[in-house]
């Protein structure tokens, strides 16, 4: 998604069981399948998965923040018939093509090795990805308009199998449109998990739309290991540096609440965030005093906008300089794509074991003396 909401946007539920049977080769196969029908979350809360002899239900439990209901989605095998149960949408599957509307969704399709089924995308100058973009140059990708008011008439050219989008509140007309359509609509609301491999766990909703459970389970897995490991580095480490983020928008500055995904990546990457007793998962709207009252002394300041200059950051508002920190002060737009976009905002979101280790690079740089920065980049 782009950089609506900024870190305002966000995110566990059981742990993950695989349960292995017996020895051998023959064996090994069936534990695969074993795998590939026994997905379990456990660090996503936004979703949940059961099945039935012939279908899977997955229920977004909540679309948008602070919503009353949440959706139903009905999945079922591409020939077989429809099954008889309410939902709000019902899907063959797999699927062979898709419509996604945030450049979040992007690398989910990449580590799922199904990018191919990629046919439309709105914007599509914020896409980071290479590989992606290359599509785009060769006329593979579909420019849809802008996410939230879609180009019906290139939808229905493209008539895709599914649009995978994304709500900020209970207005679905648009969604109800591309529905009335024929085209199926999902909701991703990963963004709302407030632990980053929560946001990461959204790969396996997006798996049984393909049949990759077993590859999803593994990806998660990977990345979990890592990033628990980097996490690890600092259990002996008592001093924790204090930190800062976000930037004035107009007259307002949005930063993560204490129950928000980016609150957690400074708990775990050894920092002290002044709003970490908060329990807001999504944005706080505070003015410049309030900001600079609680937190003009912090150590450092990390993710300001799409400025890359203390001279830029200066130019927006003199009163910058008054913090201790902004001589200390990191962006993370050191990976840009091809037209601009940040690929903090796409690949970052299921890479959080990247973004913790710059996190604890900044910090704690004896705890990672041959890692270089992926994403972040201190501002001169």
């Amino acid at each position: 998604m782009y950089l609506k909401f900024f870190l305002m946007l966000k995110s566990i539920t059981s742990i993950l069981l695989i349960f292995f049977c017996l020895v051998g080769c023959s064996k090994k196969r069936e534990t695969n399948t074993l795998k590939e029908h026994n997905l379990t979350l456990e660090y996503a809360k936004g979703f949940s998965i059961s099945r039935s002899a012939n279908y899977k239900t997955v229920q977004v439990h909540q679309p948008y923040n602070n919503a009353s209901k949440g959706l139903t989605y009905i999945l079922y095998d591409k020939g077989s018939p429809r099954p008889n149960i309410v939902a709000d949408a019902y899907i063959e599957t797999p699927i062979s093509s898709i419509v996604c509307t945030s450049t979040t969704h992007l690398p989910l399709l990449e580590y799922l090795g199904v990018v191919n089924t990629l046919v439309g995308f709105p914007s599509t100058d914020y896409i980071c990805s290479p590989k992606i973009r290359d599509m785009v140059n060769e006329n593979k990708i579909e420019d849809v308009g802008v996410d939230d008011a879609l180009n019906m008439e290139r939808l229905v050219n493209l008539n895709p199998d599914l649009v995978m989008t994304y709500s900020i509140n209970s207005d679905y007309s648009s969604l109800q449109q591309i529905e009335d359509l024929g085209m199926p609509v999902i909701i991703n609301s990963g963004y709302l998990e407030n632990h980053p491999l929560g946001r990461v766990e959204w790969l396996k909703f997006l798996a049984l739309l393909y049949g990759k459970e077993a590859i999803a389970d593994s990806v998660f897995n990977s990345i979990k290991e890592r990033y628990l490991n980097t996490k690890q580095l600092l259990s002996k480490k008592h001093d924790k540096p204090t930190v800062l983020t976000g930037i004035l928008y107009g007259d307002t500055w949005f930063l993560p609440g204490g129950d928000n995904y980016a609150a957690t990546l400074f708990k775990d990457a050894g920092y002290a965030y002044p709003w970490a007793s908060d329990t807001s998962k999504g944005a706080l709207s505070l003015s410049f005093e309030t900001v600079f009252d609680k937190a003009r002394n912090t150590d450092y300041w990390i993710g300001v906008g799409n400025y890359n200059s203390k001279e830029e950051l200066l130019a927006l508002d003199e009163r910058y300089k008054e913090f201790t920190a902004f001589n200390n002060t990191f962006s993370n737009n050191k990976r840009l794509g091809e037209k601009g976009g940040s690929d903090y905002h796409e690949l970052g979101y299921i890479r959080p074991d990247l973004i913790l280790k710059d996190l604890v690079k900044i910090a704690h740089p004896e705890l990672l003396p041959e890692y270089n920065f992926v994403f972040h980049e201190k501002l001169k």
